[in-house]
């Protein structure tokens, strides 16, 4: 049963609802909540989507009149090709970036159900070579693998099916995690260059947290080999009117009148550490908290008891509700007052 915001109650009157008034009440709300889920669904086109595509548009073979065609460009003489490592911090929204840009782009488009221009994957748990191996021949719909199998029988495996299936791009996301697996870096590197090299190479897409490019440039070998990107944070001075936009169009969706309060962008954007991903997520979180309250307008209280919940916080270290509220240490929430 919904929650009456003591606003709804107050202007029934603080009267009882009849049945059928809280059962139109609930469709409505169920209704605008598929919508919340349905804007959850969607790709938001930022200007990042563009620095990451520069950087891949590079790795790709043009056509005589200019065009990207499904062939990686060779840089050497032996037919090595190049990759791209994207870096950014978790909840910045990289992973739905590159797999929106892999979607769509227009090198990467097949209707041949035999062919399959790009493969994506995450590094699997345990993280080592062997798993990875295995779930990269798993998304290419290659029958079940002997976990037996020895490791480099299984990365050729890897390559003969990328090959088969015309990949030009492999995907691996959350990256770093197969580089603290404990085994040593090189022999990561090395395996990873080997799909990068001779006939059927592909173009390599890392995306992971901070720490990927660290642990990926052991030596000169890898700065050369990938394109570096790494994904500015979001500022509330630049990124001001974009999220006024986004909400807007949002509470359009779900019949709620946007909120107003001059602050609202700057408390989002230092609750959500100035990550992209993150401030959509909490757009969500507190449309949802209006139309579970019954209110008919956004505002920063929904924000706060969203982001509240979420974070685990007492009012006084909830950033859209302090007055001080850049001073909060978001590293120190849950330490006591």
């Amino acid at each position: 049963m919904l929650t009456v915001s003591s606003r709804a109650a107050a202007g029934t009157g603080n009267r009882l609802r009849s049945p059928n008034f809280m059962a139109k009440d609930t469709f409505a709300s169920q209704q605008s909540i598929s919508a919340i889920d349905a804007l959850r669904a969607k790709y938001i086109t930022t200007a990042r989507d563009q620095i990451f595509e520069t950087h891949l548009d590079r790795q790709f073979q043009r056509d005589a009149v200019g065009l990207l065609i499904a062939k990686p460009r060779k840089f050497t003489a032996t037919g090595d090709t190049h990759g791209v490592i994207l870096i950014e911090g978790a909840g910045g929204g990289k992973t739905s970036l590159v797999h929106h840009v892999l979607n769509n782009h227009p090198a990467l488009q097949s209707d041949d159900p035999t062919c399959k221009p790009w493969v994506g994957v995450r590094v699997p748990s345990p993280a080592t070579l062997k798993s990875l191996g295995l779930e990269i021949l798993r998304e290419t719909g290659y029958p079940s693998v002997s976990n037996a199998r020895k490791e480099w029988d299984i990365w050729s495996l890897v390559r003969t099916r990328l090959k088969l299936l015309g990949t030009v791009v492999l995907w691996i996301d959350e990256a770093h995690d197969l580089f603290r697996a404990g085994k040593a870096i090189e022999d990561i590197l090395k395996m990873l260059k080997s799909i990068m090299q001779g006939e059927g190479a592909v173009i390599l897409v890392l995306t992971g947290v901070d720490k990927l490019w660290e642990m990926a440039s052991y030596d000169d070998q890898v700065k050369r080999r990938y394109s570096k990107v790494t994904l500015p944070e979001i500022s509330a001075s630049t990124h001001d009117k974009m999220f006024r936009g986004i909400i807007k169009a949002f509470c359009e969706k779900v019949e709620l009148v946007a909120p107003d309060e001059n602050d609202l962008i700057d408390r989002l954007v230092y609750a959500s550490r100035g990550r992209f991903g993150r401030c959509i997520e909490n757009i969500h979180a507190a449309l949802e908290a209006a139309i579970l309250n019954g209110d008919t307008a956004l505002t920063v209280q929904h924000f706060a008891e969203s982001w509240g919940m979420n974070e685990g916080v007492v009012p006084g270290k909830n950033v859209f509700l302090a007055p001080r509220w850049a001073e909060i240490d978001l590293t120190q929430l849950h330490k006591p007052l």
